[in-house]
């Protein structure tokens, strides 16, 4: 039982991006949005698995993704959280 495989193992690229593929991939998304992960490789184009694209989006490509230092005002923020409620886990939505 279970779920099926998301990708036929033998024909996946692995290992690191390339420049063409974060192409395709953002060109995919951009036209026709985040969905079904399992079946956007095929139709992108692509031969890697539908988590990886899923993971390569969301971690790295993603136009929202803020890198860098925490401002001095999210720093304060962590501060205040961790003396209210210690090393639990807290999700925050921006």
């Amino acid at each position: 039982m279970g779920r099926s495989p998301c990708c036929e193992k033998a024909h996946t690229n692995k290992g690191a991006w390339t420049k063409e593929e974060d192409e395709r991939l953002i060109s995919y998304i951009r036209t026709h949005g985040e969905g079904c992960w399992r079946s956007l490789p095929k139709a992108a184009g692509l031969l890697r698995c539908g988590k990886s694209c899923r993971l390569r989006w969301i971690n790295y490509l993603r136009p929202d993704l803020k890198r860098g230092n925490f401002t001095e005002e999210e720093d304060e923020l962590i501060i205040k959280l961790h003396s209210l409620l210690g090393n639990k886990y807290v999700l925050l939505t921006p």
